[in-house]
């Protein structure tokens, strides 16, 4: 079962330059649109396809620049016996590193003797594919691989239009789930000789005026056909080759109008079954046309719970049910770089393994902002929906998505940041300034190109809003945490964080004339955020107090409040 062990791509469509060493089993591709992870997998596609031509345009070449070649190079391992031999392939066999991903022209003892097999085109758009190793560079003459051993090679790709692989076409899965052959020769040209004959003798009734005009013609003219023409179905119209022969269902409906979905995985379990003919399969977009539960079962099928890898599977996607279901070994983050493209493997420390559970949608995104509770979502997704109503930009439209850390550890938010930051996303923390983190974790979240807004002067989001806001709107806060919260709930909490000396009331008449003293101000600043039972602490609440409540009078609240505010709305959009 041949595995491609390093993939090596040169001005091909958007990737400049590419090196990558996949995983032995599933490779999963994902990050924003337009970052190369089609192109990936048609890269594979055609070098180790079975094809003997290929249609290539100028705009097929990096930046339209047909005076750099295209070069793909596909680095092979776990080569058969045949693929080993000295006398056909000796000159090219190499060996690989695995533990530093480094290819060495002479096979040795520890390396992995692999074959690398290279597409090039030049700019008179004609391909060559070749073997190659260092030793044979200079060779006037390159060789390929033999033409059984590239259909052996050749990739499956699970596509929209399963007819193919659904049918005995040359190439399809059936032809590689055993070496047993229909005997079809015989039986379909009797097959076509019937066909063309009883075609014959239903349409002569039917067809007699016109038969009988074309004899009389004929017969005039001097032109020989027989006693009288017939009308049979042209031989060259009814002729059959393997393909077709193809799936039917025990009604006779054939399997090729089944729906995507049941199509999709239908061809992954025969390609599973075929795995030691087949093993490398392509799935652009893996999720189309399945619901979660039947996207589940298909991966499953590719082996995506299993130790030993039954296939190589490269894929992409942009699904979160994808992610949830793979471990970040899987996962593969495309990124273009300075100096062409990268592909990061997500990995398996806690704090990512984590966030694919919990936020896999943030893994698919340009921009994270990670928040140390749900209250700063809320209040970001609050902002955000009311400025995107007053015609401004959103920041889904910038490719922005949220991490809730759930609070606790003030550290917590700049790991999972720094985990992000590690695979190329740029990244913010929205961060209480109630408990200190850890200066040291601060400085090296920022050093790499964080992002901190941090809330002012020891204060949580909560004490923020009630300092910062009007006063009018401290009424209407506290209006809607009464709406909010259970009856009573209010007045409790502010009654114990001043140890019973004010009650709602002096609260609310210290409001009249719209005058709020700061202390009231600080006061319910604590009272509405006590753990567990915040007056605002869910996404859902505080999205509602942001979107209804201080994004229209933001104009109106603390200038230092509002520029941290304004500022990583602008940090976020900068890069859209």
């Amino acid at each position: 079962m041949a595995r491609i062990r390093k993939v090596e791509i040169r001005n091909f469509r958007a990737l400049r330059a590419l090196d990558w060493c996949p995983n032995e089993g599933i490779n999963c591709l994902i990050g924003s649109g337009d970052s190369g992870k089609s192109t990936i997998l048609d890269a594979i596609d055609l070098c180790l396809g079975a094809r003997r031509n290929l249609a290539v345009a100028d705009t097929d070449f990096f930046g339209l620049d047909v005076t750099q070649d295209i070069g793909i190079s596909l680095t092979l391992g776990s080569l058969s016996d045949p693929l080993k031999n000295i006398d056909t392939y000796g000159d090219y066999l190499r060996g690989f590193d695995a533990a530093k991903g480094a290819i060495e022209d002479e096979p040795r003892k520890g390396l992995e003797t692999v074959l690398t097999l290279r597409l090039t085109v030049k700019a008179d758009l004609e391909p060559e594919w070749s073997l190659y190793s260092d030793r044979t560079a200079a060779n006037e003459f390159s060789r390929g691989l033999a033409w059984k051993d590239r259909s052996a090679l050749a990739p499956a790709r699970l596509g929209n239009h399963p007819s193919s692989n659904l049918s005995w076409t040359r190439g399809s899965v059936l032809n590689r789930l055993s070496e047993e052959r229909a005997d079809i020769g015989t039986e379909l040209i009797r097959a076509a000789r019937e066909a063309r004959a009883g075609f014959g003798d239903k349409a002569a009734p039917q067809l007699a005026a016109t038969l009988n005009t074309v004899t009389s013609t004929a017969k005039s003219l001097g032109v020989p056909i027989g006693a009288s023409a017939t009308a049979l179905l042209d031989a060259h119209s009814v002729s059959f080759g393997d393909g077709a022969i193809s799936l039917h269902s025990e009604s006779g409906i054939p399997l090729r109008s089944l729906g995507t979905g049941s199509s999709r995985l239908l061809i992954a379990g025969l390609h599973r079954a075929a795995a030691e003919a087949a093993s490398i399969v392509l799935v652009d977009e893996i999720e189309y046309g399945l619901e979660p539960h039947r996207l589940t079962r298909l991966l499953s099928s590719l082996g995506a719970k299993e130790k030993m890898a039954p296939l190589q599977v490269f894929m992409t996607s942009h699904s979160p049910v994808v992610l949830r279901e793979l471990t970040g070994a899987q996962l593969f983050v495309v990124r273009p770089d300075s100096t062409g493209h990268l592909v990061l493997q997500v990995g398996n420390d806690d704090d990512v393994q984590s966030t694919i559970r919990c936020y896999p949608e943030a893994f698919l995104a340009r921009t994270v902002i990670v928040c140390e509770g749900a209250s700063e979502v809320g209040l970001i997704r609050g902002l955000d929906d009311y400025w995107t109503s007053q015609g401004y930009a959103s920041l889904q439209a910038a490719g922005v998505s949220y991490v809730d850390t759930a609070g606790g550890d003030p550290d917590r938010c700049f790991y999972r940041g720094r985990a992000f930051q590690k695979l190329g996303y740029r990244v913010a923390a929205v961060q209480d300034n109630d408990k200190t983190p850890t200066a040291s974790v601060v400085a090296e979240f920022i050093a790499a190109g964080g992002y901190l807004l941090a809330w002012r002067n020891g204060r949580a989001l909560e004490d923020e809003l009630f300092a910062s806001v009007p006063s009018r709107e401290v009424s209407a806060l506290i209006s809607r945490a009464q709406e909010l919260n259970q009856d009573g709930l209010v007045e409790q909490h502010i009654k114990t964080k001043s140890s019973g000396k004010v009650d709602l009331a002096a609260v609310l008449q210290d409001g009249i004339d719209n005058a709020f003293s700061p202390t009231t101000r600080a006061l319910l600043g604590e009272s509405s955020r006590i753990r567990k039972a915040g007056w605002f602490k869910s996404i859902t609440k505080m999205e509602g107090v942001a979107h209804d409540i201080l994004a229209p009078n933001l104009e109106a609240s603390d200038q230092d409040f509002r520029d941290l505010v304004l500022n990583l709305f602008k940090w976020a959009h900068r890069n859209a």
